[in-house]
Order: structure tokens, then sequence, then C-alpha cells
């Protein structure tokens, strides 16, 4: 019974340091970067003749500034061929892949292939669905199936995955990880419709994954067609 309540204990805690460490690694990138620029900042406000400690509002504003324009910077070069070289060089290093995909689960801006979905599963309970999350829309190795998670409440990191056909997954359009995440730690307090803010509908009003799936690759399409034309 001991050895059972121990055991217990550090699996909580395993699982809340991998539910921080995400968050931690993140906080951790943006004070090296804010010390960086900080040094750069303060070096040449001493060669004017500007002392920092005496105007502390004036020197954060423009640290805080010259980050978000480097940040601003980093964004767009995201976008180009240089990104993608370093991306591969990057991924190499073991672990780099794990903690990348881990912190993009965060990123309510991806879309495509990429994007978190909120979804309706049918077929976990002998009637009704249950709400889910697809953190990616590729196939399984399954045909026609992808990959479902459901999460545990009020702790959102741990869940169980399932293999779903298509035909039984319909997707929440109006919700995001966000609303997601309120829901669960509202341990069903709030249902879904009153953290998106909408009514209750029928199922069939919701689209389908296969509906869906097919309006994605289709406005890929069209933008891949369009930049070709622009090219």
């Amino acid at each position: 019974m001991l050895k059972s309540k121990y055991r217990h204990f550090f699996e909580l805690v395993l699982q809340g340091f991998f539910g921080i460490l995400p968050i931690v690694i993140v906080a951790m990138i943006a004070f090296w970067l804010y010390d960086k620029v900080d040094i750069v900042v303060n070096g040449a406000l001493s060669l004017v003749g500007f002392q920092p400690e005496k105007n502390h509002f004036l020197w954060f504003s423009l640290v805080l500034f010259l980050l978000v324009v480097m940040l601003y910077f980093v964004g767009h070069l995201m976008e180009t061929r240089l990104a993608s070289f370093t991306e591969r060089v990057f991924a190499k290093i073991p672990g780099y892949s794990t903690i990348k995909d881990i912190i993009g689960i965060f990123n309510s801006s991806k879309e495509g292939e990429n994007k978190v979905l909120v979804v309706a599963i049918r077929g976990f309970a002998s009637q009704g669905y249950n709400i889910g999350l697809m953190y990616s829309q590729t196939e399984s190795i399954i045909r026609d199936h992808y990959t479902v998670t459901l999460s545990q409440t009020p702790i959102p990191n741990g869940g169980y995955m399932f293999e779903v056909h298509k035909d039984n997954i319909f997707v929440i359009e109006e919700a995001s990880f966000d609303h997601n995440l309120q829901y669960l730690l509202s341990m069903g307090v709030k249902s879904i419709k009153d953290v998106v803010g909408v009514e209750s509908r029928e199922i069939d009003a919701f689209t389908s994954l296969h509906t869906w799936l097919e309006q994605n690759n289709q406005t890929k399409k069209s933008l891949h067609q369009q930049a070709k034309y622009d090219g």
C-alpha cells in the first residue's frame, strides 16, 4: 500500500514536471534573450552618457522595444529557406524535435496539418460523444483513421490516445485549444458550449473530419496555385 502511494506521488510529480516544461523553456529563452538585449542596450547608452539606473522606465521600454523588433525579424526569417536549413540542422540534436512539438501545441496560430482541433468523437460510450483534441491531422498507420486524445480533468496534461475512423470525428470549429483547457479545468461545471459561447445544435450541423480535410486540402491547393501565379 505504501509503495503504491509513493508510486502515485511520483507519477503526479512527473505529470506536473512535463506539464510546466514547455512554459519553463519558453520563459528561460525569453529571459535569456532579454538579458542579451539588455547588455547591448546598456553598453550603447553608456557610450552616449545615458545612465540606465536613473531612468529605469525608459531603459526598460527601449530594451523591450528592441526585443520585440528582433523577434519580429526572427519570425520573418522563419518563413525563408535559411530557416528550413537551420531547422534541419537542429533536428539532428536529440530531443529537439520533441521539445519543439510540445511547445508548438501552445501556438494558437498554427494552421493546416499542424493546427490543434477540438473535436467531438463518437464511440467511447454506449451513447453520446466525447470532447477531445487532434494535435495533428496526419492519417494513422490504419487507413482512414486519425489519432485523437482524450484529456484527463482537472490535470489536462494527462490522457489517452485512440485511433478513430474519420467518420466518427466531428470538428468543433469555434473551439480552440485554450477553450478546451478551460473546459477541462472546470471539471464539467462549464460545458464546452458555455466556454466557447455558442448554442447547442445537432451533431449533423458540425463539420465532419472527412469534410474538413477536403476543404483544407482544397484551400492549400488554391493558395499554392495563387503563389505560383503571383510568382
